[in-house]
């Protein structure tokens, strides 16, 4: 008996297969960027030279009508601020004053900054600036005698001490002098915390308000002594 043979398959009915397809990956490029329009690179450079030019200009405005450091040279408000304190003295309520066409007249007890011809050191003739507390206001009558500073004026016709109920009244020891002035109109009477060395309206007179700077508001250092006025 012959051996079964199986015939050969019909190449039609083997499935072919298809060969997997491989999707090739390039790396994504970054996009070339245009150069920028050479008027951008200028105005740049403009824009850089205006900040340098604008920022010493702003710095000089501030300084003349906003506020200005100073360095307390002297002792003549000890013990409230000593020797070499650095301070901060707001200028803008002078600035306001000036541009409303008044004058800037700080309150009672507030140490401002003023400038005085009346003093005149090296001979040059030029304007000193002193820093003193505001004792009497316009229209007060201020009088020193036997050591005391006493104000009348129309709410105290009596008379009060402002050292005793100010709250700088521990650092003053007694006042020296012999003063009997009534304050005139914009204009203030303003003395030293060491009364026993300080030149001030006790000498000098009244300070007209046209001649205040400012009024101080920060002390900046030392930093133990950081103290806002």
């Amino acid at each position: 008996m012959d051996p079964q043979t199986t015939p050969p398959p019909n190449p039609a009915d083997v499935p072919s297969i298809t060969p997997p397809q491989y999707v090739g990956i390039s790396p994504e490029l970054p996009e070339e960027q245009p150069e920028p329009p050479k008027h951008e690179g200028i105005g740049s450079m403009l824009s850089t030279i205006g900040i340098l030019i604008a920022a010493p200009i702003v710095a000089i405005l501030l300084t003349a009508f906003v506020f200005q450091s100073y360095e307390v040279d002297g002792p003549s408000m000890e013990t409230t601020l000593d020797n070499h304190d650095k301070l901060l003295v707001l200028k803008l309520p002078r600035t306001f004053a000036k541009i409303t066409h008044q004058n800037y007249i700080p309150d009672r007890g507030e140490i401002i900054i003023f400038s005085t011809t009346a003093i005149q050191e090296g001979g040059d003739g030029g304007a000193k600036q002193l820093i003193k507390r505001v004792m009497g206001l316009p229209g007060d009558r201020v009088v020193v005698k036997d050591g005391f500073l006493t104000v009348y004026n129309n709410e105290h016709p009596e008379g009060f001490q402002p050292d005793k109920e100010g709250s700088w009244g521990s650092v003053i020891t007694t006042t020296t002098g012999n003063v009997d002035v009534t304050v005139g109109k914009d204009e203030v009477f303003v003395c030293g915390d060491n009364r026993t060395n300080s030149l001030d309206s006790r000498v000098l007179g009244a300070i007209p308000a046209k001649d205040i700077v400012g009024k101080l508001v920060f002390r900046i250092y030392p930093l133990h002594n950081a103290q806002v006025f």
